[in-house]
């Protein structure tokens, strides 16, 4: 499955439909032009050029077995108030749009009343920002795709429900800029090839920031999982997770915005 002429093709089609999309740095820095379209575009076509057979993406919630996740999608047009606390200080009001343009997703990891916990860039990593459940600034659905990163193995798995979809070594913090561990959630799918030789050939952003950079570091402290042109495996990243290309075409191919990411030691 995971063969050169197939992440080519894929490439293609993300690099395609994604130009002008900023790029992001090995720690999350980023460079370029926002994009007038979204990710969910690509990553609609990249699922359609990767065939994954026994994998039901539209089944209904009720016939996946296993745990899923709620998400809220601005509406297009509309905006929200991130609080620090439910009906606390706002902290920022969002648009439908995030700093890279993709539609901006949030996961709900905790509900209190009418108000959803949210992790998000805004605010230090573990700690939730807070938006009021408002469906008419949101649309509220789920996902199954889930994403377990363990560090001291160097191994990311994807998960649909109880379903192991994925599994894979993955290159991780080095001691001076270990990977965070906490529960994150995916913001941003950006094309590498093409923007720059860094990335690969793309970038799953996430909501969490690297708060143990190297002296001297001006690239932004921004997570992801991401691709390189160079070797697999070991300690040896400003803490963002980098695969293979194959690895990470399968990966951008099938998960969400919105979908929670879980780096455990």
């Amino acid at each position: 499955m995971k063969v050169p002429a197939l992440v080519a093709a894929a490439a293609i089609v993300a690099v395609a439909i994604f130009i002008g999309v900023r790029a992001v740095d090995d720690s999350g820095g980023s460079e370029g032009s926002p994009a007038n379209d979204g990710p969910f575009a690509a990553l609609a076509a990249l699922r359609a050029s990767v065939p994954f057979p026994n994998v039901s993406l539209s089944a209904p919630a009720e016939n996946v077995p296993g745990p899923s996740y709620p998400i809220a999608t601005v509406r297009e047009g509309r905006s929200v108030e991130l609080r620090d606390s439910p009906g606390g200080r706002v902290v920022a009001r969002l648009g439908d749009r995030t700093e890279f343009g993709s539609i901006r997703v949030f996961w709900i990891e905790r509900r209190r009343g009418d108000w959803f916990g949210v992790p998000t860039s805004q605010l230090p990593d573990g700690q939730l920002g807070w938006i009021r459940d408002d469906r008419l600034a949101l649309d509220v659905s789920e996902t199954h795709f889930w994403i377990v990163a363990d560090v001291s193995e160097q191994r990311l798995t994807l998960f649909y429900g109880n379903r192991i979809l994925d599994s894979f070594t993955v290159s991780v913090g080095s001691p001076g800029s270990p990977t965070p561990l906490g529960a994150y959630s995916v913001t941003d799918g950006l094309v590498g090839k093409g923007l720059g030789p860094w990335y690969g050939c793309c970038v799953l952003a996430l909501s969490g920031r690297q708060p143990n950079l190297p002296p001297g570091w001006i690239g932004g402290d921004r997570m992801a999982i991401q691709g390189t042109p160079g070797t697999i495996g070991g300690a040896t990243s400003h803490g963002c997770l980098r695969a293979s290309d194959p690895d990470m075409v399968s990966l951008f191919a099938r998960v969400p915005l919105g979908a929670p990411v879980f780096i455990r030691a």
